[in-house]
């Protein structure tokens, strides 16, 4: 088995030997769910097919249920689609331990890695437990309104905090271990794990972030004072964001693009790491720098 350096000292899968299988995502019109059922079928494997995909498979002898069942009774989560399908999955699986391989259907993905073209050689390999296992931070998000919790979320990627609909900054007070660090007018705030500094805080200018740091980065979207910068700091880090905007405010909350909440002046939000990580598989040769090299394009000339 390939062991990368952020290799779990959980052993269970160490033989390779996963027995109940979970399948999340999205097929649209391609052949892969047909395939994988063959594949599937022909292995001495528990099959769990969540809901949203039953349509794809159900010519398939295979149970279906949903991702609770998957997250419950799974030893890996085999999710096809795009990073989004993945990092809807990661919020669902993180917390109980189950391994998650991605399946590419859409552009080359950071997380979904594994392409069609090649999937069952190497679901092969995953079986014969030849795999690289990682890995990935994720953040626990809450919002207190009047001294009442009004929503509580994971994210993978990043939580951001940003207007709504309207052309005005909106102001943050924001708090790193109830240290004070400042007062931003800006069109909002993004607060990233490592994974997710390739997504939106990439694009408004923050770091990129190996996986395996323990980090996390906050990145101001469109400062309105230009000395504004992004800042790092240690994954341990509790972070703590209050709307400011007295005039009444025009913002919102979202955890990794998908999970969404409108914001009311003097909202406190509190973000910190959480408890469970991901455990992310990939097939034998998965390069994190070569995934860089072709997603950002540094292997062309100008």
């Amino acid at each position: 088995m390939l062991i990368s350096p952020l290799q779990l000292s959980d052993t269970r899968h160490m033989s390779g030997a996963f027995s109940v299988i979970g399948v999340i995502g999205k097929f649209g019109k391609s052949n892969v769910a047909e395939v994988l059922s063959a594949y599937l079928q022909k292995r001495s494997v528990e099959v769990i097919i969540d809901d949203s995909a039953s349509a794809a498979f159900s010519d398939s002898p295979f149970r279906f249920s949903n991702s609770d069942t998957i997250a419950d009774q799974c030893d890996l989560a085999i999710v096809v689609g795009g990073d989004g399908t993945l990092l809807n999955a990661a919020r669902s699986l993180a917390e109980s331990g189950v391994s998650v391989l991605g399946i590419n259907l859409g552009r080359l993905g950071f997380l979904v890695d594994v392409s069609p073209s090649r999937m069952v050689k190497q679901l092969d390999h995953v079986f014969c437990g030849e795999f690289t296992e990682e890995e990935r931070s994720l953040l626990q998000t809450t919002v207190i309104r009047n001294g009442a919790q009004i929503m509580e979320s994971a994210a993978l990627n990043d939580v951001v905090v940003h207007k709504w609909d309207i052309a005005r900054m909106i102001e943050l007070d924001t708090y790193i271990n109830g240290q004070f660090l400042n007062t931003s007018r800006s069109d909002g705030l993004i607060v990233t794990t490592p994974t997710g500094s390739t997504a939106y805080a990439l694009s408004g200018g923050g770091p990129i972030l190996h996986p395996g740091l323990d980090a996390i980065a906050l990145v101001t979207i469109c400062p309105h004072t230009l000395s504004n910068r992004p800042i790092v700091v240690g994954d341990a880090a509790e972070i703590e964001i209050i709307v400011k905007d007295e005039g009444g405010t025009e913002a919102q909350i979202t955890c990794d693009g998908q999970v969404n909440l409108p914001l009311l002046s003097s909202d406190c939000i509190n973000i910190r790491k959480k408890a469970h990580k991901l455990r992310l598989i990939h097939p034998p040769g998965y390069n994190y720098y070569e995934i860089l090299r072709a997603k950002l394009r540094w292997s062309e000339h100008p």
